[in-house]
């Protein structure tokens, strides 16, 4: 693609840009905060019960959370596809897109289901040796088994939901879904209301009721009410052998470089748990003021995506190119309150939990590290997960996950932890400089026009 000339008033973006970033970044941003207050609410709860069960929900959740990007890369990937069929007013082939994604879903969540149950103990001794933590976080993992399937299809029917603007009541389902975790933890970790006090068990069992009743909310309506897509049970069963190698071509890079950037950050936890039980408590703590100072980068990264599949379905590709460009502005913008935000909290956050003071002093090295890979991995975030994973450009982008994370950030975060046992803000930096290298190669991507890829339909290309 020819060069398009770029002025300020492109990189600042236009009145009618925020409006449409807002409808859907606010909502999907709230949706985010509320899964960091679940996440805060367990870490707060389970503290309490000492760094043994606090470290070994945190470590089994590693695994849940491997599933769980998988899932996402499952739904991101049919997004690309959705959203520029949405632009293109192709329902049939949306639906075809839709039903594919729900397939690899359901596998995806059986294999899941059949590893924990078959293997807890070898799962937990992937990320720690301490026999302690292994037998906490297996059973947590057992309590865990049924979310496989329900956080499968919930988190991928969300995902096409936000493609077509249904934003809200994935919202509003995660808001309740809120409170009834608080609620069922504090009945069931501490044993109250009659209710047995099941600690760890209790914090998975919480969890659990909340995932049930995400799946009822959000696949009740997308298979019986929702009328944008019209997607019905029968069409679970359709014929979509003519969309399944475009599927194929542009949505498994996306599976594939979500799964393997799942894997490596496994990969970090396993190499934080052979650090020291203090490092993985130290972590725990730290990762809420990430996933709190990062819920507005996953909103806008969810909202370039769209709207860029929406601007390129309807073929204004100089305008997606500029849409870019001022996506790539608010993301360093958002980056540096989100390094504001860790900055004011980091002191009240840290001194709130009732952990080791060897685990204090090692967050707060942590919180001085995550300072500045935030601003660099909003700035990634928003250019990866959104802007150019929405122009096609799925094989370039899962080249440079697999490159970056596994050629710099694992081996130089394992040297630096469990070689030369470097003060802990060195080893997170370099668990995390893949972040930094993919903002600047993504940039130069961006500049090239080359991310802009025709994608076909049943019916054509766009």
């Amino acid at each position: 693609m020819a060069a398009i000339k770029v002025g300020l008033r492109d990189v600042l973006g236009d009145r009618e840009l925020y409006r449409q970033m807002t409808r859907i970044a606010i909502p999907v941003s709230l949706q985010g905060l509320i899964t960091v207050a679940i996440n805060l609410m367990d870490t707060i709860m389970l503290s309490g019960m000492g760094d043994a069960q606090l470290s070994a929900s945190s470590l089994a959740t590693q695994f849940i959370n491997l599933f769980m990007i998988c899932c996402m890369g499952i739904g991101m990937g049919a997004s690309v596809l959705t959203s520029r069929y949405w632009g293109m007013r192709e329902p049939d082939s949306l639906k075809k897109a839709v039903t594919i994604m729900l397939r690899f879903a359901v596998f995806f969540s059986g294999v899941f289901t059949l590893a924990t149950i078959a293997a807890p103990q070898w799962i937990m001794r992937l990320y720690t040796k301490d026999a302690e933590l292994i037998n906490y976080g297996v059973i947590y993992l057992r309590w865990m088994i049924p979310t496989y399937i329900c956080m499968g299809l919930s988190l991928t029917c969300t995902i096409v939901l936000r493609t077509v603007g249904q934003v809200r009541l994935p919202m509003l389902t995660s808001v309740v879904a809120f409170f009834i975790n608080v609620f069922c933890n504090w009945v069931f970790i501490f044993g109250k209301l009659g209710a047995p006090r099941m600690e760890i068990a209790g914090a998975a069992l919480g969890t659990l009721i909340a995932r049930v009743f995400e799946l009822v909310s959000i696949c009740g309506w997308f298979f019986f009410k929702d009328d944008r897509i019209g997607y019905r049970i029968k069409d679970a069963f359709m014929k979509c052998g003519d969309l399944l190698r475009e599927y194929v071509r542009i949505s498994i890079p996306v599976l594939i470089s979500d799964s393997l950037l799942a894997l490596g950050n496994n990969a970090v936890a396993m190499v934080m748990g052979h650090i020291g039980t203090a490092f993985v408590a130290a972590n725990s703590v730290t990762m809420v003021v990430q996933q709190l100072s990062s819920v507005l980068t996953q909103g806008v990264s969810n909202a370039s995506g769209i709207i860029t599949g929406h601007t390129m379905g309807r073929g204004e590709m100089e305008k997606a190119q500029k849409q870019g460009y001022a996506f790539l502005f608010m993301s360093f913008v958002i980056g540096c309150v989100a390094a504001l935000v860790i900055l004011a909290l980091r002191g009240p956050v840290i001194n709130f939990y009732k952990v080791s003071e060897e685990a204090k002093l090692i967050a707060w090295e942590l919180m001085d590290a995550i300072l500045i890979i935030v601003i660099f991995q909003s700035m990634s975030s928003i250019l990866t997960k959104g802007v150019l994973r929405a122009g096609g450009d799925t094989k370039f982008l899962m080249a440079g996950d697999i490159l970056f994370l596994w050629v710099a950030s694992v081996p130089l975060g394992y040297l630096s932890g469990l070689v030369f046992e470097w003060p802990a803000f060195w080893t997170y930096t370099f668990l995390k400089i893949d972040q930094v290298i993919k903002c600047i190669w993504c940039f130069f991507r961006l500049r090239s026009g080359k991310w802009m890829k025709k994608i076909y339909s049943a019916q054509g290309e766009s």
